[in-house]
């Protein structure tokens, strides 16, 4: 079974909606007739060239405009042309690989007929600006982030070097950045995500551009971090009245950002029109069937147990109620049981390496996980959610102290060679598939490899057991010979949860491992990770930073902050009655696929995550914690 199920070429035709059609006129604002069109894309044909004389077709007939001060949302799923469209735009393909036919007009200006050098003069950085998704890679990891931003000034504007400085402060002060003069002599790397996306949004407001493209500029941050963006683009929209090129596959961004949407299916434009009418009437089964996937946070209220996605035909847009999970956990003995787990790194520096510093990574972690049962741990990126899964299983080196006891055995006393024969009990499922597969190898072998490590059995056995979890995981048996490369995202993910259960494991530790598929291969695999804890009565600690997700899977969730558990219990309490600041902070961010919130925003404060690194003296306080609700806990505050 695959995980992309697509619509033919003829379909997609004969389903194209244009610019004229009357779902994306229907309920438009008559003030948009007003606004000066900033970008016209008509007929944009995108193709690769592959070996000498052929030419491979990537994206065909895609027309949508943008006015000034509005923002149109470019949707789909991975490989639907989004990102490449976007380049395309910019004139930031390779021109000896690529061809883009079509018009491409910006303010009138045909930029297909424009030389490059003229397209660097007096196209990018002055009408249009570009962000990207991972800011770390745009941004010089040797040069101060207010040199770069200086550069980007002085480029296409004849400032002195005190003028360039001053603006930049600006400019940093604009995008909300705190101390915004004193950050200036930082490099990228003192930065968070969110800070450095932030500083990309300055650097492309350098020269006031009437068009802004962002490419997924909110998928690689957190969801705190998510919110604050969005909300920094639509003041900075109200405030310049700059158009906007959102691309994103994410459909609860969409709804709060974009007036208008188009979705996107393998280089075809499917539907387009206002988000509201995309949202509440579509007119396309796959846009049906994506915006079902999309899972919708609080949809769960007044259910005790965990709720699969609905079941969707790509194709037809057929949509199936969602089965809830019948299994209970058992609560007479738990299967895991960590007791003030923590976890921390040496920092070394100087001449000689000496410690200098420590990363408090995990602080005093306790919590119990019972068999059937779900406990999802969710946080932002370094409160250390990750490390507490490997610290766990023992896959990293940082030094460890505490009690984790699997199936009544103390694994911090292990040998490593006791270590590794008891994960056979308990497996991991990584974030990415790709880069645990041995790419040498085919699936088979990957398979096969724990199984006769473990001696589990004889090779026939494993090669029958391989056979039946492929079926179990929704591939078929056939696709065994293959090389993982000859994979999608989803069917990789698949294989890996199939060698995870190759051992029988009594506990998997899923991290983030939805987190990099497309929102409807993602309600694929945590459907079927749900059906395998249904039948086999698996334990499953999930980790993610997706709290929709999170809530649909947990029968209990953990809330971490800084290496601590600051809030844990039962999913409703959590996601419904949240009680610590930060928990409610976590979830108040989550964007919603609501387009009634296209133009609200959140007023939180700008927040940057803390550094869990200290003084070799550090001592952390002593934590004290209180039963709100039974079963439902939380750490109390120090002050």
């Amino acid at each position: 079974m695959s995980d992309v199920r697509t619509l033919s070429s003829q379909q997609l035709s004969s389903r194209q909606t244009g610019p004229d059609h009357p779902s994306s006129v229907e309920n438009r604002k008559a003030t948009d007739c007003d606004r000066k069109t900033v970008l016209s894309v008509r007929n944009l044909g995108i193709a690769f060239r592959r070996g000498r004389k052929q030419w491979n077709t990537v994206v065909e007939g895609l027309d949508f405009d943008i006015r000034a001060g509005e923002t149109v949302a470019l949707v789909g799923e991975s490989g639907s042309g989004k990102s490449v469209t976007s380049l395309a735009i910019m004139r930031l393909l390779d021109p000896e690989n690529s061809r883009i036919t079509g018009t491409i007009k910006l303010n009138d200006t045909e930029t297909l007929a424009l030389s490059r050098d003229q397209m660097a003069e007096r196209i990018r950085g002055q009408k249009a600006a570009m962000i990207f998704q991972e800011p770390m890679t745009s941004l010089h990891p040797i040069y101060k982030v207010g040199d770069q931003l200086m550069e980007a000034l002085t480029a296409h504007k004849r400032l002195s070097k005190k003028e360039a400085f001053e603006d930049a402060v600006a400019l940093l002060e604009r995008v909300r950045i705190p101390n915004a003069r004193s950050r200036m002599h930082d490099y990228p790397h003192a930065f968070s995500g969110g800070m450095r996306q932030r500083v990309m949004i300055a650097m492309a407001l350098a020269s006031s551009p009437d068009l802004l493209i962002a490419d997924e500029p909110t998928t690689a941050l957190d969801v705190t971090v998510q919110g604050e963006i969005l909300d920094l683009l639509k003041q900075l929209q109200e405030e310049t009245g700059m158009a906007i090129l959102f691309i994103t596959h994410d459909m609860g961004v969409v709804a709060e950002v974009a007036d208008r949407t188009v979705v996107m299916l393998r280089g075809h434009m499917v539907e387009q029109g206002p988000t509201t009418e995309i949202f509440s009437h579509p007119q396309q089964p796959y846009t049906r069937a994506l915006l079902a996937s999309v899972p919708t946070p609080g949809s769960m209220k007044g259910t005790s147990a965990p709720l699969r996605f609905p079941s969707i035909d790509m194709q037809s847009g057929d949509i199936q109620a969602p089965q809830p999970l019948k299994r209970t956990p058992d609560l007479r003995e738990p299967i895991l049981e960590v007791s003030a787990l923590t976890t921390r790194f040496d920092v070394r520096g100087g001449l000689f390496q000496r410690k200098i510093a420590r990363v408090h990574a995990v602080e005093d972690v306790s919590f119990k996980l019972y068999p059937g049962e779900t406990l999802s741990i969710v946080g932002e990126s370094g409160c250390g959610k990750s490390t507490t899964g490997k610290s766990i299983i023992r896959l990293n080196e940082g030094v460890r102290t505490g009690s984790i006891r699997l199936g009544g055995v103390e694994l911090t006393e292990l040998s490593s060679t006791d270590m590794r024969t008891m994960r056979r009990e308990i497996q991991m499922i990584p974030q990415d598939p790709l880069a645990s597969l041995n790419p040498r190898i085919t699936i088979m072998n990957a398979l096969l490899e724990p199984f006769m490590q473990h001696a589990m059995g004889t090779r026939k056995e494993g090669i029958a057991k391989a056979k039946k979890l492929m079926d179990q995981v929704g591939l078929a048996a056939e696709m065994l010979n293959r090389y993982p490369h000859e994979f999608s995202g989803g069917q990789r993910q698949r294989v890996c949860i199939a060698r995870a259960l190759m051992l029988d494991p009594k506990v998997i530790i899923a991290d983030e491992s939805v987190s990099a598929l497309d929102v409807s291969v993602k309600a694929q695999v945590v459907n079927l990770l749900m059906d395998i804890q249904e039948e086999t009565g698996i334990a499953l600690l999930f980790i993610s930073h997706d709290i929709a997700v999170v809530e649909r899977i947990s029968h209990r969730i953990a809330v971490m902050y800084l290496g601590e558990i600051v809030e844990i219990g039962p999913r409703a309490n959590i996601i419904e009655e949240p009680l610590h600041p930060y928990t409610q902070r976590l979830i108040g961010s989550v964007a919603l696929p609501d387009p009634a919130r296209r133009h609200s925003k959140r007023h939180q404060e700008v927040h940057e995550l803390k550094t869990p690194i200290h003084e070799l003296s550090y001592q952390p306080p002593k934590r004290k914690y209180r039963e709100a609700s039974p079963g439902h806990w939380l750490m109390q505050s120090t002050h």
